[in-house]
């Protein structure tokens, strides 16, 4: 007997309460407020009506209090509900705006205590919330919320509004943008491409109002004040051809290529190397999204053999977010305690390879005894030296039993910037 098939159950129901304010404000000018004054305790100024959240409101001014009995020496304060309304709740602020533009203002806010006491309710037509005691009358003919018998409130009202939603019942997917894919489809097939770059023994054909939109270098290259237009030809030099590759695929599809993928067709290259080389082109042509990419990515996969490359390249390519996160993984000790002492001074060896000029060298003698460190680590600042004089360096290398580190850093300064990390990393290791 067949067994039927079954249906399939309904989506799980669900509801979901929404309380929100609708906000509004009014602001309400006495003018003549001398002129107002000795109208008697109870008797108000009104406001125009003014409407927020489906209600009607107005503030009322007692110069002479609200009443007699409580608080004849102050001005009073209320917004009243000015329409049919049960049970309407609501939150208020009223303020006395200061005058003299130094911006000291008078608040009263039920906003801020909202958490505490919660809304207002106004049960009727002719409800009011406000303060009988707003502010000292003779306090306020003193003041800079007076001038030229002129005085100006604002009253914000904020409606507590509730709704239910539901899910709809009828709904139209919207697919999800196919731009990257269209505009990488004109690139594989090469339709309409009108600009050819020679990179190494390769050949990579774009488009030049593609690369203009995305890359500043390329829109200044072609369209620039002293660029050329009718260019057909680019050779590009330093950079390698699976690079160049990526960052143009990523030009048109806004996406980070397989890193995989494209170290597999380097096949001296790691996953790392490929980021590397990929962030330095990015930064080289002005993709700020790219390059801030693979700062993440490089920042992802941090290890004690790439930390030192990542630091030389983050300083020179001013990613200051990759420098400070290889910084971090430098100084916490678990990260480079399961690795080897040479693997330690090969690190800090790397920290300051990169910084070449012509001007001196660096020599860091790092003494060791078996595969823990003896002594300080010593960092010597030497002038550059000829070829004849290195067998003499390394014969004191091998005398002292220590590794000999040369390299052409960009100044002294970065010099013993680095000189200092090496310090750093054996108060980190004892």
């Amino acid at each position: 007997m067949a067994i039927p098939p079954r249906t399939p159950s309904p989506p799980p129901s669900w509801s979901r309460s929404v309380t929100e304010t609708v906000r509004g404000s009014h602001q309400f000018t006495v003018r003549g407020y001398s002129l107002a004054k000795g109208m008697g305790p109870g008797r108000y100024l009104a406001s125009d009506v003014f409407a927020v959240g489906g209600y009607h409101w107005a503030v009322y001014l007692y110069p002479d209090g609200k009443n007699a009995e409580d608080n004849s020496n102050y001005v009073s304060v209320f917004v009243a509900l000015a329409s049919d309304g049960i049970d309407v709740r609501a939150l208020f602020e009223l303020t006395l705006l200061d005058q003299s533009g130094r911006g000291c203002h008078k608040v009263h806010s039920h906003f801020d205590r909202s958490l505490k006491f919660g809304p207002y309710t106004l049960k009727y037509r002719g409800s009011m919330w406000g303060y009988k005691r707003f502010y000292k009358r003779t306090l306020l003919e003193e003041s800079d919320f007076l001038k030229n018998d002129c005085l100006v409130m604002n009253c914000t009202v904020g409606v507590v509004k509730n709704r239910i939603e539901t899910p709809k019942d009828i709904q139209i997917h919207v697919p999800r943008s196919d731009m990257g894919r269209c505009f990488k489809e004109l690139l594989s097939r090469c339709i309409g491409c009108d600009i050819t770059f020679e990179v190494r023994d390769e050949k990579v054909r774009a488009h030049k109002w593609i690369l203009a939109a995305r890359s500043p270098v390329f829109k200044a290259q072609f369209f620039g004040p002293i660029g050329k237009p009718d260019l057909h030809t680019v050779v590009v030099e330093d950079v390698e051809p699976v690079v160049f590759k990526a960052m143009v695929n990523f030009i048109y599809a806004d996406e980070l290529p397989s890193i995989p993928e494209l170290a597999g067709s380097a096949s001296t290259w790691t996953s790392t190397v490929v980021v590397q080389h990929l962030l330095a082109a990015a930064d080289r042509y002005g993709l700020v999204r790219l390059r801030i990419l693979c700062e993440s990515k490089l920042c992802d996969e941090l290890t004690p053999e790439t930390v030192a490359t990542t630091l030389a390249l983050a300083e020179q390519h001013h990613c200051a977010e990759l420098k400070s996160a290889c910084l971090k993984f430098i100084a916490l000790r678990g990260n480079l305690g399961g690795t080897s002492f040479c693997l330690e001074c090969e690190i800090y060896y790397m920290l300051v390879f990169f910084y070449r000029t012509h001007r001196i060298t660096v020599h860091l003698y790092i003494k060791r005894e078996g595969d823990k460190p003896k002594g300080p680590y010593k960092a010597e600042i030497l002038p550059k030296e000829q070829k004849g004089k290195e067998k003499q360096h390394k014969k004191k290398e091998q005398d002292q039993g220590s590794r000999c580190l040369r390299t052409q850093p960009h100044s002294y300064t970065i010099c013993l910037l680095y000189a200092a990390l090496c310090v750093l990393l054996k108060v980190l290791r004892n």
